[in-house]
């Protein structure tokens, strides 16, 4: 004789994987780099961009800080023209200007400081008492003045920011394992930034 399962623990067991399912997604969410708000306002005939952006760093990554391992931030601006060739159904999109901002954050033992060096010109370093403060700080950007000869028109342009460890700038011992860790792999989505509206 076959046994049947009831109806409502096949529904039960199926709620309880989707919930799973989506716990585990804003784990996962929870523990990325995200940008948590950006936005641009005009400057003389161009535009600055302000961004806020979260990096929540994993154990195995604060480890690695304290074990006296440089790591290295990037933070990617991109402007994407589009050009609409069937309307809203098929763009080709080019990317006209980039720029990244760069920076390195040290904790040195003896003083039991955080170091942030900032690899942008104008170059600067600054010391924090706390982790939290120096990414807080790193998270900060503010009054970037974007290319006046790129926005003159807005219409079909995108502004979209993201952030992420760079992993080729590790020691060469540690490089092969973070590019396969997921402990490692930090780094936020694309997030496109508003033009003011009129």
């Amino acid at each position: 004789m076959v046994s049947t399962m009831p109806a409502y623990v096949t529904a039960k067991q199926f709620f309880a994987s989707l919930l799973f399912v989506f716990v585990s997604v804003q784990t996962v969410q929870a523990q990325s780099f995200h940008i948590d708000e950006a936005t641009t306002s005009p400057a003389g005939n161009g535009y600055l961009l302000n961004a806020k952006i979260s990096y929540p760093l994993n154990p195995r990554v604060k480890e690695a800080l304290y074990n006296g391992v440089p790591i290295t931030f990037v933070q990617e601006v991109q402007l994407i023209k589009r050009y609409p060739l069937l309307g809203d159904w098929w763009q080709w999109r080019s990317n006209i200007w980039s720029s990244e901002l760069r920076y390195v954050l040290r904790y040195h033992d003896l003083s039991q400081q955080y170091l942030l060096h900032s690899l942008t010109p104008p170059k600067a370093h600054r010391n924090f008492s706390t982790i939290e403060s120096a990414l807080n700080s790193m998270g900060e950007i503010r009054d970037l003045s974007l290319p006046p000869q790129h926005t003159l028109q807005t219409d079909d342009l995108i502004l979209r920011l993201r952030t992420e460890i760079d992993l080729n700038a590790l020691p060469s011992p540690m490089r092969p394992g973070a590019f396969i860790s997921s402990k490692w792999d930090l780094a936020s989505d694309w997030y496109e930034v508003a033009w003011p509206s009129d």
